[in-house]
């Protein structure tokens, strides 16, 4: 049975991108090929997960006029999605690709302050929503408190919902250890979080303390490990070339939950989301890898 899984945004984005000849300082830039999609770590792996028919649904806090824009560009993807107000207004992100150096620019603002009452809104409708997976991706917006992923992540497992947590810092920090399934940090947030120890060495305490149940570490072109009780494996990336990273650890993270979800094992789930992650780079804008890419990059990689 396919599984039907929630994801929550607590500081989406409008994410624009852009192509230019050349990016340099105090001259008027030239871009092309503009895209807008709508954005945000929940919100790119709702998308991932509806290119898939999956059953979702996003939960997303939405304010302002690019709170509005935000909420056509989901609809305009049909996926379905539960709009929190908040009196805040939505960020935009930019990213620019400068054609000349293969360089890519991105600007990613703080955005709004969100109230506590605002975030138990978002709470009730993720304990509204039927599902048993629940993703929550992204960081913590301004105004809400370091615990406010712990608490989640407490509140949902012990509803006997499998939670997976995808955020840095402080916010990741503070969640160990509260029921969570699985965490995907990058090597430089796993750094972070434990020191400049070997990733696989360091996941795999994380599992062994109790942190989390599984863990894994993407380490962009040497690709990922995945560190759970029954062991570590590891496979390294498909050689893409790239045209856009933007989305591609959410992409990652959603084909790997979907993996969990229906029943794969630790070492398939690795690559399946290792495929979704070279589907994405492959394709410019935010998270737009084609189920038919990541089918044939999951068949390169079960072959060796």
């Amino acid at each position: 049975m396919t599984p039907r899984i929630l994801t929550l945004t607590l500081n989406p984005a409008v994410d624009t991108a852009f192509e230019a000849d050349h990016v340099e300082p105090t001259h008027k830039t030239r871009t092309y090929n503009e895209t807008h999609d709508p954005g945000g770590g929940g919100v790119n792996v709702a998308r991932v997960l509806r290119a898939f028919e999956v059953d979702t649904c996003a939960i997303v806090l939405a304010g302002g006029v690019t709170g509005a824009f935000l909420l056509e560009l989901l609809h305009g993807y049909d996926i379905p999605c539960r709009p929190i107000p908040i009196a805040g207004t939505t960020r935009i992100s930019t990213t620019v690709h400068d054609r000349t150096t293969g360089l890519e620019y991105r600007f990613v603002p703080e955005g709004p302050i969100v109230r506590e009452s605002e975030l138990a809104a978002a709470i009730a409708a993720l304990d509204s929503e039927p599902g048993d997976w629940i993703v929550l991706s992204g960081s913590l917006p301004r105004g809400l408190p370091t615990d406010t992923y712990a608490r989640i992540a407490h509140r949902e497992s012990a509803r006997g919902r499998h939670v997976v947590l995808d955020t840095s810092g402080d916010a990741l920090a503070a969640a160990l250890g509260h029921g969570l399934a699985l965490i995907k940090p990058s090597l430089r947030e796993l750094q972070q979080l434990v020191g400049n120890r070997p990733p696989a060495e360091a996941a795999a305490e994380l599992v062994r303390t109790g942190g989390a149940e599984r863990v894994a570490v993407t380490l962009g072109a040497e690709g990922a490990i995945i560190a759970t009780a029954a062991g570590i494996f590891q496979h390294p990336a498909v050689p893409v070339t790239a045209r856009g990273s933007v989305g591609a650890g959410d992409s990652f993270l959603a084909a790997m939950t979907l993996a969990f979800a229906t029943g794969s094992d630790a070492n398939d789930a690795l690559l399946w989301g290792l495929a979704a992650g070279a589907a994405a780079v492959s394709q410019t804008g935010t998270a737009h890898p084609s189920r038919t890419d990541v089918d044939t990059f999951y068949r390169m990689l079960r072959a060796g």
